[in-house]
């Protein structure tokens, strides 16, 4: 008989446990909703478009990470800010002075509100860089990949700074 108890409290036990620790590390959440607002960008040099691809990829990434539900307002996690730096510089020069290396920087700063843990609210600016071809220009393909692997970068330190509790 006791061996039933037994069993019956582990297997209670490993029910509960599951609720306590989930894989991406976001251990539990009280909150239910969030919400991504615009990042306006206000970088001294502004490429076209690039405030709205951020938003969506910090959004796509909290949902596939998480069980929050994405809404427009009265969220219980709320994330804004903006894109307040966007800069070309060069990082290596060939023989007659010329850039052989250019670097691509992007600075978001971020305010992240919780309703339901007022205490792990933050502002704070996340930056990451992609090194590209001096002879490349930073159009099409190539400005594709370097906002591919900036905003990779930058919205997965935002989502463990907000929600990873490793």
């Amino acid at each position: 008989m006791t061996k039933k108890y037994i069993l019956f409290f582990l297997l209670i036990f490993s029910i509960q446990s599951c609720k306590i620790y989930n894989f991406t590390g976001t251990g539990t959440i009280d909150a239910k909703t969030f919400q991504v607002n615009y990042f306006q960008n206000t970088a001294d040099l502004i490429e076209p478009g690039i405030d709205r691809t951020f938003t969506l990829r910090l959004q796509d990434l909290i949902q596939n990470q998480t069980n929050l539900n994405l809404v427009s307002s009265n969220a219980d996690l709320t994330y804004e800010g903006e894109i307040v730096g966007y800069r070309i510089t060069p990082m290596t020069a060939t023989a007659d002075q010329r850039a052989a290396q250019n670097r691509l920087t992007i600075t978001v700063n971020v305010r992240f509100y919780n309703k339901k843990n007022p205490e792990e609210e933050f502002e704070k600016q996340f930056s990451h860089f992609d090194d590209f071809d001096g002879n490349t220009q930073l159009t099409g393909a190539q400005l594709t990949k370097s906002l591919d692997l900036i905003f990779e970068r930058i919205t997965q330190d935002i989502f463990n700074e907000s929600l990873a509790k490793w």
